[in-house]
C-alpha cells in the first residue's frame, strides 16, 4: 500500500482534520499522481455532511484532481512519469456495456465509480477517497492530460465545474449566431459564460441581482438581466435558442421556458432539493425541451480540457490552503467565493 497524507471529516458536522490514508499498489494498467491542486465543489460539501445520503467517514473529498504523474504501471502506454494530468468525477466502469463502449463511461449500466464515496473495485469493500490528498492512483483511462496551455491550479475546476457546463452545451450545438441565457453566474455559470462565449453564442446572464454585472460582462456575455427586478423577463420572451440553469433554487419554469423560441432547449445543471412543476404545455406549444445534464465521459473531458487550453478558458479561483477547508465550505455555502477555491495541496 501507498500512505498519503490527506485532510477528512469524522462526521458531517466536524471539523477538517489531518490524516493518511491507504492507496493501492500501482498495477499494470494504473497511474500514480502526486496531487498538487484540488478544487471544491459545492457536491464535497453536501457529500461531507451527509446531505445526500449515509455516507462511510472518516471521508476524503475532492473530484477536481490535478497533479503529476510519479508512476505508471508496465501496461500503461499514454502517460509517463512526469506528465501533467487530472482526474475527475469517476475512476472506474464496467468498460463493456453500450454507454462505456462509447466513451459516456458516467452514464455505465452497471454503475460506474466515483473518485469518492463509491465502492472501490480494488479495495475489498473499502470506500473511495478524494483528493484532498498529496497522492491517488488511478487507471489510465481515467485519466486526462492537461496541456501546458493550462495552469494546473485553474485547472483544477475544469474536471468538474468544466465538464458539467461543456457537455451540455456541445450536447445540443451551441455555436455561433445562437442566443444563449445562463442562469445563475456562481462556480457552473461563470464557467458556463466563458464556454458559451468560447463557443460562439451570443450570451446573456440572468441573475437574482446587479452584484455581478461587471464580472459577467468580463466574462464574455453581451447581456445581464437582474431577474428580481419586476418585469425583467417580459422583453426576452420567445427570445433564446438555449438555457442552462446552473442555480440549486427553485424557479417557475413556466416563465424560464416561455423565454425559448419554438425547438429551444433548457438544461438543468443545477439540482434544487425541492421537486419542481409544471404545466406541459409549456412544453408542446413549442416543441420545447426541458431536459438535464452531469459531467461527461471521459473523451469529452478531454476534449473540454483542450478546447480550454486552445481559447484562454480558465475558472476564476482564490487558492487556499488546506488549514482554510472549513472556512471555505461556510463561504462556498453563503455565495461568498468567485468562483471556485482551490486547494494548494503542497500545504497538507
Amino acid at each position: 500500500m501507498i500512505q498519503a497524507k490527506a485532510r477528512a471529516v469524522n462526521g458531517p458536522t466536524d471539523r477538517f482534520q489531518a490524516i493518511t490514508i491507504d492507496r493501492r499498489d500501482v498495477g499494470p494498467k494504473d497511474v500514480l499522481i502526486e496531487i498538487k491542486f484540488a478544487g471544491i465543489c459545492h457536491s464535497d460539501i453536501h457529500t461531507a455532511r451527509g446531505e445526500w445520503r449515509d455516507i462511510e467517514y472518516p471521508f476524503v473529498p475532492g473530484h477536481e484532481i490535478v497533479g503529476i504523474v510519479k508512476e505508471v504501471g508496465a501496461d500503461v502506454t499514454k502517460y509517463k512519469a512526469g506528465d501533467r494530468v487530472g482526474v475527475g468525477c469517476l475512476v472506474d466502469s464496467c468498460g463493456t456495456c453500450q454507454y462505456c463502449k462509447a466513451g459516456e463511461e458516467h452514464l455505465c449500466e452497471n454503475g460506474s465509480v466515483g473518485t469518492y464515496a463509491s465502492i472501490d473495485k480494488y479495495g475489498d469493500g473499502k470506500v473511495t477517497q478524494g483528493g484532498y490528498a498529496s497522492h491517488v492512483v488511478v487507471k489510465e483511462n481515467f485519466v486526462v492530460r492537461i496541456s501546458e496551455g493550462l495552469e494546473l491550479d485553474v485547472a483544477a475546476p475544469l474536471l468538474c465545474a468544466g465538464i458539467t457546463t461543456y457537455s451540455p452545451l456541445k450536447q445540443w450545438g451551441v455555436g455561433p449566431g445562437e442566443k444563449v441565457a445562463v442562469v445563475g453566474l456562481g462556480g457552473l455559470g461563470h464557467m458556463a459564460v466563458k464556454l458559451a462565449h468560447a463557443l460562439g453564442a451570443e450570451v446573456t446572464v440572468l441573475s437574482h441581482s446587479d452584484k455581478k454585472r461587471d464580472d459577467s460582462t468580463a466574462f464574455g456575455a453581451e447581456h445581464y438581466v437582474n431577474t428580481s427586478e419586476e418585469g425583467a423577463l417580459d422583453a426576452l420572451k420567445n427570445h433564446f435558442d438555449f438555457i442552462l440553469n446552473t442555480v440549486s433554487v427553485p424557479l417557475d419554469l413556466g416563465t424560464y421556458l416561455a423565454l425559448l423560441r419554438p425547438r429551444g432547449v433548457m438544461v438543468y445543471v443545477g439540482l434544487p432539493p425541492e421537486s419542481l412543476s409544471l404545466h406541459i404545455g409549456a412544453l408542446i406549444g413549442g416543441r420545447k425541451v426541458l431536459t438535464g445534464s452531469n459531467i461527461g465521459g471521459i473523451p469529452e473531458t478531454q476534449e473540454m480540457l483542450d478546447f480550454c487550453a486552445e481559447h484562454g478558458v480558465a475558472p476564476q479561483i482564490e487558492k487556499i490552503s488546506a488549514d482554510q477547508i472549513d472556512e471555505a465550505y461556510e463561504r462556498v455555502v453563503n455565495s461568498d467565493v468567485r468562483y471556485r477555491f482551490v486547494i494548494d495541496n503542497a500545504t497538507l
